[in-house]
């Protein structure tokens, strides 16, 4: 907010210290991405910052670790690089099986988690529903109870059920740690809608299932799609619920990225977490575009 013209010196000097403080609470916030991100181009196998780095000396600098995340595992990796050698690539490779173990893993805990995260929330969001705040504090849980006791709870009960070492495990236990943050995004969404336009609708003739996907859905999808977005980072950075559940061979890139630590320490941790930095950026603006669009339909925001 710009400070108006009439503001005394006193409330100048306010108003700078107030963005000398945040302008410093974001850099403590960013560093640690602000590390990693150039010692991802490091030459040397080291996880500190060479000596030809800080001179800004450009020997000092390679994509070698982003190119080993290509190559590792891979039968011939010093190969020509053609068809027969991506195809290798994208068998063999341990941080390509990741990768798609990860998006696969991702895409459809992230759909159970948005249709069943938004019935949720439509329930939770009519006056009517008893035990509305108890419900709500039960779906939630996943979000404030720490993950390692949810992880050995879901190892437990999936040892059970049969269910452990499987795909389909992996799938239901990231959806329950995304449940949460769809049920809260497309609650949010609902707090200003205006159910007079639903009334409207069956005035009209429209039955209930028509109502949701013409009157409802269009006004509650940026919530939705935000929520689904949450859930399916959750699912992509989570290792602990994978370390409990998954079979030693289902990969995924947080759990490759503990393995690489635990195992042999390279560079090429940095690349992976350089480019998860990227998608996770990439994501919050789009959740943040969606918010605006949101708000635009809503009337909240004139622009």
């Amino acid at each position: 907010m710009a400070l108006p013209t009439h503001a005394s010196t006193l409330e100048r000097v306010w108003h700078y210290t107030y963005l000398v403080i945040c302008g410093l609470i974001f850099l403590f916030l960013i560093a640690p991405i602000l590390i990693v991100i150039p010692l991802s181009f490091n030459a040397e196998p080291y996880f500190t910052f060479t000596e030809k780095m800080l001179k800004l000396d450009p020997t000092g600098y390679s994509a070698r670790w982003y190119d080993l995340l290509l190559t590792f595992g891979m039968n011939a990796p010093d190969g020509p690089r053609d068809g027969s050698w991506w195809a290798d690539a994208w068998s063999n490779a341990a941080w390509i099986g990741a990768a798609k173990n990860s998006i696969i893993i991702g895409f459809f805990s992230t759909l159970l988690a948005t249709v069943l995260g938004t019935i949720a929330a439509l329930g939770l969001s009519r006056p009517e529903m008893p035990y509305r705040r108890a419900i709500m504090a039960i779906l939630i849980s996943p979000m404030i109870v720490p993950i390692i006791i949810t992880a050995t709870g879901l190892f437990f009960f999936y040892s059970a059920t049969g269910l452990a070492n499987s795909y389909a495990g992996i799938i239901m236990a990231h959806a329950t740690l995304g449940i949460p943050f769809v049920i809260i995004t497309v609650t949010a969404t609902l707090v200003g809608f205006d159910h007079s336009l639903t009334r409207a609708a069956a005035n009209l003739g429209a039955n209930p299932t028509t109502t949701f996907f013409k009157i409802t859905m269009p006004l509650i999808l940026p919530g939705v799609i935000s929520g689904a977005l949450f859930a399916f980072v959750t699912s992509f950075d989570e290792v602990v619920v994978v370390l409990f559940v998954a079979a030693h061979d289902q990969q995924t890139i947080p759990r490759q990225m503990w393995n690489g630590i635990r195992e042999q320490i390279s560079p090429a941790i940095l690349s992976v977490a350089t480019i998860l930095v990227i998608i996770s950026i990439l994501l919050l603006t789009t959740v943040e575009l969606l918010r605006r669009r949101s708000e635009r339909l809503r009337g909240i925001s004139a622009s």
